[in-house]
């Protein structure tokens, strides 16, 4: 079977918008079935704008609600005849002229949604500068007062799996930096118990046997 586009994009919303059991769409995707159940549990792709495989052709309405009528069946994806997207080359994004109007309304939403995500990977998603983020982010944009929340995906200013993945790095180091911090934390607290061990109260100086005895 032909690969899945944004195997995990599409499980999150064959998850939250079908029937389907954690073993259809672990088969149909190639993710695992402990996955996919992640994924319904909310330990898994958190946050992840869900790809709907019908909007592009992969699965068809009636595929689905077939499979989720026989709980044994697989899904099967839809033949293509639409050569695979070529990655995009890095370095800077074009935006086409008549979109560039709603890259405000675009960084709005990320800011709003992905607060997780820099300055720079705002700005190198939907083609803008770190400038126009941070005039957005504390709305000293010339233009606030008409700047609106829009995804922009839907706006078509990036792909969901360029959002998907930035997301996914900028959590990654999150935690990173989170465990880190959590770690240089337990050792100033190893070192302060040490250094409280080294003066031992009961060895503190007091009068010899002896000498509470003549006194």
């Amino acid at each position: 079977m032909s690969q899945v586009l944004m195997p995990k994009a599409t499980a999150v919303w064959l998850v939250e918008n079908t029937t389907l059991t954690f073993d259809q769409i672990s088969a149909f995707t190639g993710l695992h079935p402990l996955e996919v159940q992640a994924i319904a549990d909310g330990e898994v792709a958190g946050g992840m704008t869900g790809f709907d495989p019908t909007t592009n052709g992969q699965l068809t309405k009636d595929e689905i609600k077939r499979a989720e009528a026989d709980k044994d069946a697989a899904l099967k994806l839809t033949p293509r005849d639409v050569p695979m997207p070529v990655a995009r080359s890095k370095g800077p994004r074009y935006t086409p002229v008549a979109k560039r109007q709603d890259r405000p309304d675009a960084i709005a939403w990320l800011l709003k949604n992905h607060p997780e995500l820099q300055d720079s990977q705002v700005a190198r998603l939907v083609g803008s500068t770190k400038s126009t983020v941070q005039s957005v982010r504390d709305r000293s944009h010339w233009n606030m007062q008409n700047v609106r929340p829009r995804d922009p995906v839907t706006l078509g200013l990036c792909m969901l799996k360029d959002l998907n993945d930035a997301v996914d790095k900028a959590r990654r180091k999150a935690a990173r930096e989170d465990a880190a911090k959590k770690k240089a934390q337990a050792k100033v607290g190893v070192e302060a118990e040490a250094d409280k061990a080294e003066v031992d109260p009961t060895e503190t100086d007091l009068p010899e046997v002896g000498e509470a005895t003549q006194n």
